[in-house]
């Protein structure tokens, strides 16, 4: 075991996510290995109610830093990382122009594995410890994805990009190469194989991934509805409702679907675990088949406002009471930092011109990039899960340090904070990976 000494942030599970906050001035942490071996939180609290009950514990203390529990990022684009901040006149251009090019490079197991390690070093160096990622169409972009987030004992979670339709020929799903199976066929035969090789592997799990529906047949999606029928605790995940374009797009496709997020539901593919990015243009209805299905909304703000997409309606969400959590959405999204993320999310609250506006509690919107996230993905240690995004005991021990001097304005303005919420939203709006000290991962003895 191992004890460390600082302020510590968690979020207490039983009050709502505007003052669910828990910080300790002075408080210890300390981990150790459960039953299974994995490193997970064995108590948290005021350290001078708890230091006599580990004397024997090596204490690590870290005067003036903040542990706060890892990052959770819900939606991110691993293949991505060469186009952020590459400019176009909506999401269908970028996509055409600079995304797709991009993408057909990671058919080379040598590219993908370079560009793996380069991925996932960058999410630890700015605090993020759990990532639901996409990879591309290519087996050989999975494959390295998850080897190195193994190496590196990230909590993550991906699959086989599905796209068999709509887009450049070298990045839509293959044959396979003997031709006894098409390109639709053997798409889901390679997800049902890399779900098998991979999933439960560790901190791994596997995510079966339609791109969204316009780039997708209704026999791609029929056998992606009847692959998550067989295998119930793997997530699903795709993009619904980001853009006006793309929502005509895909009404023109299905027409026989009430709405563009109702496709999904129509192929099997909105359950628990089923993570759908933006979900900006919303009905109520639709707001309803999200509760009703227990599907989750990653929002991602940074992409949205760069894209010119839109605003995630959260009253709106709120009234009618479905789940979501925030997300990078790199390379759309701007950054892979998750202070630039909950300061957009900020922004996109507060707008109230095309929907009503709100002002986000800091406390809110760092549980949507911890806890709030966690839960969404359904990590949140519920019948018998594992519990990330929090620092709760049994949590597994992915924490940040981080350091409220870290640049000269932040040390200035954390020092003069007055109240929790004015110390969390200083380093929400001047934070950056310079803030995160050190990432500390949760491991498996």
């Amino acid at each position: 075991m191992k004890a460390y000494r600082a302020a510590i942030l968690r979020f207490a599970p039983d009050r709502e996510p505007h003052r669910a906050a828990v910080f300790e001035e002075d408080g210890l942490l300390v981990v150790g290995p459960d039953v299974n071996g994995t490193q997970v939180v064995q108590a948290v609290g005021p350290y001078r109610d708890l230091r006599d009950r580990f004397p024997a514990v090596a204490l690590e203390h870290l005067p003036g830093r903040i542990i706060a529990p890892g990052f959770v990022d819900m939606h991110i684009h691993f293949p991505q990382a060469n186009v952020i901040g590459s400019p176009a006149d909506g999401l269908l251009p970028w996509l055409e122009n600079y995304t797709f090019p991009e993408e057909k490079r990671f058919a080379a197991p040598e590219y993908s594995g370079q560009a793996a390690t380069f991925f996932i070093a960058e999410l630890l160096r700015n605090g993020v410890t759990t990532a639901l990622a996409f990879a591309t169409s290519h087996t050989e972009s999975v494959d390295a994805l998850f080897t190195e987030a193994r190496r590196r004992r990230l909590r993550l979670i991906t699959g086989l990009c599905l796209m068999d339709r709509n887009a450049p020929a070298d990045v839509l799903n293959r044959a396979a190469p003997n031709g006894v199976a098409d390109a639709t066929e053997q798409s889901l035969i390679d997800s049902e194989a890399l779900l098998q090789k991979w999933h439960g592997k560790g901190r791994l799990g596997y995510a079966i991934t339609p791109r969204f529906a316009p780039s997708c047949s209704d026999a791609q999606l029929r056998g992606a509805g009847e692959l998550a029928a067989r295998y119930p605790d793997v997530w699903i995940q795709s993009h619904v409702a980001e853009n006006k374009d793309e929502i005509k797009w895909a009404r023109e496709l299905f027409p026989q679907s009430r709405s563009y997020l109702s496709t999904y539901a129509d192929f099997g593919l909105m359950r628990e675990r089923a993570i759908y990015a933006h979900c900006i243009h919303f009905d109520d209805d639709d707001r309803a088949l999200m509760r009703d299905t227990g599907t989750a909304a990653a929002v991602c703000p940074t992409s949205n406002l760069f894209l010119g997409s839109g605003f995630f309606d959260y009253a709106s969400a709120d009234r009618i009471g479905f789940q979501y959590g925030l997300a990078s959405d790199v390379g759309g999204g701007t950054s892979f930092s998750p202070f630039h993320t909950m300061l957009a999310a900020y922004y996109v609250g507060r707008e109230g011109q095309t929907k009503p506006g709100r002002s986000l509690a800091p406390q809110h919107l760092w549980w949507q990039h911890t806890a709030g996230a966690a839960q969404a993905l359904g990590l949140d240690g519920q019948r018998g899960r594992p519990a990330v995004g929090n620092l709760q005991a049994g949590c597994e021990a992915d924490f940040v340090v981080l350091n409220p001097q870290a640049t000269p304005l932040l040390a200035r303005r954390t020092a003069s904070a007055n109240s929790l919420d004015e110390l969390l939203f200083a380093m929400i709006v001047l934070g950056d990976d310079r803030l995160v000290e050190k990432t500390v991962i949760s491991q498996i003895l």
